[in-house]
């Protein structure tokens, strides 16, 4: 048996174990190091200082949270990108079919990865736009806290 007959094996078994676990992983990984940089600062800054106002600080080096707007607004994008690249592979399978002279299994993986990701667009368009019908007030209340923020300042 030789290395090349293990590669079809070890391509597959790399790309759905070890890559998601390494992805985890590097994320975990770096929210601990956020994590641990911003207790440093604390830390730091209570040494120097020990009357200072902690939940005011807190405020300041928390990282911010992401709007509703922003989510949606972030859904309707992948949702296209991802729409798009369903159709565009979904033409190819169907280019490749009527060109001829390619492989049928060739065909068949580029429109099925482009009916999944069409599949995948399509949820995340229709998540955006029930988010945005469902979350209508709290959105308006949200924009209208900020702009009352804003006129304080």
């Amino acid at each position: 048996m030789n290395v090349i007959d293990l590669v079809p094996i070890l391509v597959p078994i790399a790309c759905g174990c070890v890559l998601p676990i390494l992805l985890a992983w590097f994320g975990i990984r770096q929210k601990m190091n956020e994590t641990n940089k911003r207790t440093e600062i604390m830390l730091a800054a209570i040494e120097k200082n020990p009357e200072m106002d902690i939940e005011e600080l807190m405020k300041k080096i928390s990282p911010k949270k992401k709007l509703l707007k922003e989510k949606l607004l972030t859904k309707l994008l992948w949702g296209c990108i991802t729409a798009l690249l369903g159709l565009v592979l979904i033409g190819l399978g169907t280019y490749m079919g009527f060109a001829g002279g390619y492989n049928s299994a060739d065909i068949l993986t580029a429109s099925c990865f482009g009916f999944v990701m069409l599949a995948i667009g399509i949820a995340f368009l229709i998540s955006y736009f029930m988010g945005k019908k469902m979350l209508a007030k709290e959105i308006e209340a949200e924009e209208q806290l900020l702009t009352a923020q804003a006129n304080s300042k």
